[in-house]
């Protein structure tokens, strides 16, 4: 039998039962086996809702050791999961749920007060057991024929009817298993978990890789930077996270005086979901004292496409050679365009959706990325930007990522978001940079500092100073909105 998502911590309970698997910020302390026993737990609540095979299970989440044994209960039951940021409105919520059709919706209520208030809203009962409290509602579902489908991940920032990424057990195993390799994971880590595991980045690269390779996990339910400096000063050896969070601890480590963070322990310091800059690298190992290493994926590819594996720091800034197991490619082997990728990291298509399944996916396995990039001499690949998000400037192509990455290295700035703007029916440069209260830099100086460095057509013609761009809950800022939150400045 194939193997499944939920056998990865069985064998962690069989073969380190006593070692301790979780912390999470309830002050839940589980073992191995205290978290095995958690799932169970929630597999036989699910299955007292009515939950069979091949039924989904939407989850209101932000991270905690309850979230974690739902996934796995569910994954007991042969149904998919669907786990949701619980800070979603209820007009989103309703959209995944008339598409998904669950047959139960479990809510982190202890944990969340978002889940709290969808779960009084909607009438939900509290349940508690091995996993803590919940709140629980039982729905009438549709079942789907089959049971390999693990997880449905509902992508952000998607507008009109909601995309569903069906991921297999497969992918979840192929993925941990990578994951946990690339990052020289070993059962004595402590890995920090912040990462949100409704989405893909958290899911797979750190909570599957997890239970793959038996490491602790700290679970930090939102984004707090003091939190992860204390945890970083506390033991932990691996973070994966995004170039937002890791510019707002190095900003945060700076009001406080200090250059470095000052870590014994950190080992393994990862940054994904956004090109690099070289300048901006540097000072992130400077900062770490460790090497930054960078990835490319995607939800729709579980995560993993390629990284790096450095040993020391230097000044490469490409995602590195493809996983093992992973193709990638150009389309029309032209030397850069559409890369498109094939392996056991592949989805298997978008939930109730073949007609857009078929656009991005091939018979012969070819996944579209829609992200454009190339390919050097070495096997490494380098990310251009979204293949949607190019702006074309006076017939000009520009890259969001070049100039994000010139406005990004200005010493006042800590992160900096590029979209394009209609005017006059040409397409502009519109630049939005996150800048300190406490130490804001001169607009005058920071459009020169970006005409020295870029060609006329790339510099953006309006710059706008926000203390606080609109950001998901991974970090990851949220280009959809910049336009309709600033519409007064722009």
């Amino acid at each position: 039998m194939a193997q499944r998502w939920h056998d990865l911590l069985d064998h962690q309970a069989k073969t380190q039962g006593t070692v301790r698997a979780l912390r999470d910020s309830l002050g839940t302390e589980w073992s191995w086996s205290d978290f095995q026993a958690a799932s169970e737990a929630a597999g036989d609540v699910l299955r007292d809702h009515g939950v069979k095979v091949g039924d989904r299970v939407v989850l209101l989440v932000e991270n905690c050791g309850a979230a974690l044994a739902f996934l796995y209960g569910t994954s007991r039951l042969g149904a998919s999961v669907i786990p949701f940021n619980a800070r979603q409105t209820p007009a989103e919520l309703q959209r995944v749920l008339d598409h998904a059709e669950p047959s139960a919706i479990v809510m982190m209520s202890a944990v969340s007060q978002n889940a709290s208030d969808h779960a009084e809203r909607m009438g939900a009962k509290k349940v508690s057991g091995a996993f803590g409290d919940v709140h629980v509602l039982g729905m009438q579902g549709t079942p789907e024929d089959s049971d390999d489908v693990a997880v449905i991940l509902y992508t952000t920032g998607t507008t009109g009817a909601p995309k569903g990424v069906m991921l297999t057990h497969d992918n979840l195993c192929f993925g941990g298993r990578a994951s946990a390799n690339l990052r020289w994971m070993v059962p004595q880590d402590l890995i920090y978990g912040v990462l949100p595991i409704s989405h893909v980045f958290g899911l797979a690269s750190v909570v599957t890789a997890s239970s793959y390779r038996g490491a602790e996990l700290l679970l930090d339910s939102r984004f707090d930077v003091g939190r992860l400096h204390g945890a970083l000063q506390n033991g932990v050896t691996l973070l994966s996270a995004v170039p937002q969070m890791h510019a707002l601890l190095m900003q945060y480590v700076k009001e406080q005086g200090h250059s470095q963070l000052g870590s014994d322990m950190l080992r393994y310091v990862s940054s994904g979901g956004a090109p690099l800059d070289p300048a901006w690298k540097r000072a992130a190992e400077a900062f770490y004292g460790v090497p930054l290493q960078n990835g490319y994926g995607m939800t729709e590819t579980t995560a993993g496409i390629s990284a790096t594996q450095h040993i020391e720091a230097n000044d490469d800034i490409s995602c590195g050679p493809a996983l093992p197991g992973v193709e990638v490619k150009v389309l029309d082997d032209a030397p850069e365009g559409e890369l498109l990728t094939r392996g056991g990291h592949v989805m298997k298509g978008y939930f109730r959706a073949p007609e857009i399944t078929s656009e991005v996916l091939a018979d012969d396995g070819w996944f579209r990325t829609g992200d454009l990039g190339k390919i050097d001499v070495d096997g490494r690949v380098h990310i251009l930007g979204r293949s949607k998000e190019l702006i074309i400037h006076g017939g000009f192509n520009v890259y969001p990522p070049e100039v994000e990455g010139v406005l990004s290295d200005h010493p006042q700035v800590i992160q900096a978001a590029v979209v394009g703007h209609l005017v006059d029916g040409d397409e502009k440069v519109l630049g939005f940079c996150e800048i300190s209260e406490q130490d804001k830099p001169d607009l005058d100086d920071l459009k020169a500092w970006a005409a020295e460095q870029l060609v006329g057509y790339k510099r953006p013609y309006k710059i706008i100073l926000a203390e606080k761009l609109p950001a998901a809950a991974t970090g990851k800022i949220l280009k959809h909105k910049l336009k309709e939150i600033f519409a007064d400045q722009i």
